[in-house]
């Protein structure tokens, strides 16, 4: 249903004189509703119609591959920049090759092969009850597994691409070793085994099951924009912390949305000038503020809400760039007991 209805959304924004202009193919795994805006927008302003192959980034990393020379797919963007990289592996992407995106997207937020860029960030912190104050010692994620917290955290599964993006990061950071000790030592400090999703997580605190979480900061962003009266207590009543924020310490951890132009593109003009508005200003405030993201680009708006949680430096997405690294992640992780 919410693939018909954004490709009608996009379609139908296309006067009939505009659509002389042509067409791009997007296969998009982003299943937020404000986006559709973004693309009737571009719609409006180049007369291109874009049509919307919505999927799971696995399902459409395989449907380009099984189409072939023969795909019309002509933009792919998905969440995770592991999942980037593994596209970029999979040689179904070609390097877009646009100074002007590059001039707007730092080096550290795209691959440094020029295959794809991020379109918008989404940091992953940990969370406290401000009734309760905040923590003593936790300022960065390593010291989660400090025996003083022991049954106070809530987390979703090892599994979930989000926590195997923050292990593949502490891996990359702190070696085999320290990272299994951590793991080992988050485990031990579960206030419940591993349940739900993000929302789940933070919702625990209030409710009295645990006194920590991690969590995206859009999850939290979506519940602060909520009108329900509850939604707003929870959000008042959550402090986060953005960790390792210490100087020469390597930033908050950061995962991404991104694009990249689809190497059988058959409309790649047409591509490419989707691409460059995805990093426009008006674009990134729309995917940013739609979503509760971070915007890619330095300087785009920020949502109030977000921006009421606090600043911070973001690490660099390169250690999430090596899909074996990501694998070496979860089997730490998994072998350590958090399940």
């Amino acid at each position: 249903m919410l693939r018909r209805s954004l490709l009608a959304l996009a379609v139908i924004a296309a006067p009939a004189a505009a659509q002389a202009q042509g067409e791009v193919n997007l296969y998009n795994a982003r299943h937020y509703d404000s986006d559709a805006a973004i693309y009737e927008a571009f719609t409006r302003e180049t007369g291109i119609r874009v049509r919307i192959i919505q999927g799971d980034a696995d399902q459409l990393m395989a449907r380009i591959q099984s189409e072939g020379a023969n795909s019309p797919a002509d933009v792919f963007i998905t969440v995770d920049a592991t999942r980037l990289a593994r596209a970029a592996q999979a040689g179904i992407l070609q390097p877009y090759a646009m100074p002007e995106v590059d001039a707007r997207v730092p080096e550290g937020r795209r691959d440094p092969n020029g295959m794809w860029f991020a379109i918008t960030m989404r940091g992953r912190v940990i969370m406290y009850d401000k009734q309760a104050g905040r923590p003593e010692g936790l300022n960065r994620y390593e010291d989660l597994a400090n025996e003083r917290f022991r049954g106070q955290i809530c987390v979703r599964a090892s599994n979930h691409p989000y926590n195997v993006a923050l292990a593949t990061s502490i891996l990359a950071a702190d070696g085999v070793a320290e990272t299994e000790a951590w793991a080992r030592g988050v485990a031990a400090n579960l206030a419940r085994p591993p349940q739900g999703g993000d929302r789940d997580q933070f919702r625990a605190i209030p409710a009295g099951q645990c006194r920590l979480a991690i969590s995206n900061t859009y999850y939290l962003g979506h519940v602060g924009a909520s009108q329900r009266p509850e939604d707003r207590a929870v959000f008042e009543r959550i402090g986060v912390i953005f960790p390792n924020q210490a100087s020469g310490d390597r930033g908050t951890h950061v995962n991404v949305s991104g694009a990249a132009l689809v190497k059988t593109s058959p409309n790649a003009a047409n591509a490419r000038r989707l691409l460059q508005f995805l990093v426009s200003d008006e674009a990134q405030a729309a995917l940013a503020q739609g979503n509760m993201e971070y915007p890619s680009v330095p300087g785009a708006p920020v949502s109030p809400i977000l921006r009421s949680l606090g600043e911070f430096r973001a690490e660099p997405i390169t250690p999430l760039l090596d899909a074996n690294r990501a694998a070496e992640a979860l089997q730490i992780m998994q072998r350590a007991g958090w399940r």
